[in-house]
Formats: C-alpha cells, structure tokens, sequence
C-alpha cells in the first residue's frame, strides 16, 4: 500500500477515477458536485493496493486552516487501513505546511472513523449532495 502526492496527469487521472467510482457511481452524488472549481487549487493524493489506484483524498488551506476533502476507498480496499494511510499521509503534508488545524466534514456513517483518528464534532448535521454531514476538526 501507497499513498502518493500527485504530481502529474496519470496521477490526477487516478484519483477523479476513484472519486467518480465511490461518489458519483456507489454514492450518487452528481458529477458537476463532486468535481469542482476547487480541484485545481488542491493537493490530491492517491493511494495504490497491489499498484490499483484504490483510494484518493485532497487537501488545501481555507481560512487558515486545513481542510480535508473527498477521502475514498474503493470497496475493495475497505478494512485495510487504506483510509487511515491516506488521512495519516494527508496530516504529514498538513504539518509540512506548518498548518495547526484541520477540518473536514464527515459523512455521518463515517465519523466514528474519523473520530478514531482524533477528530471531533463541531456542527450539527446538514445535507451534501443529498447525504448528511457533521463537521469535524483536529488539532496538530
């Protein structure tokens, strides 16, 4: 397992298919919301299992602070720490950037996830791309 910046086409190429695999294809959430005026201005990384692209996340600074967007496994990379290496990789890149704090906002089903990795609820639910949500932070 492998998680990688993406620094080239190939790469960005295989985190929007994983992307588009989870989200648009198993989650239903609408192309034109899940690709957005936000991709160029982010970090993309991308985790290879056996050399497959399996797992993606993107990362960039709003408002002095990290945010962790569009985390993703494939189906068939679940329950292999796939997720944690992606997020473990994002906050390495995060410290780099001397960035104390990070943000993301959790699917619901996903929060206990996130919260096994030291994040916690700052929001009440709300709906994106008709799936419901909480905000979550960490400290560095």
């Amino acid at each position: 397992m492998e998680v990688k910046i993406v620094k080239d086409e190939q790469g960005l190429a295989d985190t929007f298919e994983v992307r588009k695999k989870v989200f648009i294809e198993e989650q239903n959430v609408p192309e034109d919301e899940e690709i957005d005026e936000f991709e160029s201005g982010s970090t993309h990384f991308i985790l290879y299992l056996d050399g497959i692209p399996s797992g993606a996340g993107r990362f960039r600074i709003l408002d002095g602070a990290g945010k962790v967007e569009r985390i993703c496994v494939l189906q068939s990379a679940r329950n292999t720490g796939a997720g944690t290496a992606i997020m473990d990789k994002i906050e390495e890149y995060a410290k780099s950037k001397s960035t104390e704090t990070l943000k993301l906002n959790a699917q619901t089903q996903a929060i206990p996830f996130y919260e096994k990795l030291g994040y916690q609820i700052v929001s009440e639910e709300f709906m994106d791309a008709g799936i419901p949500h909480r905000t979550m932070k960490k400290s560095l």
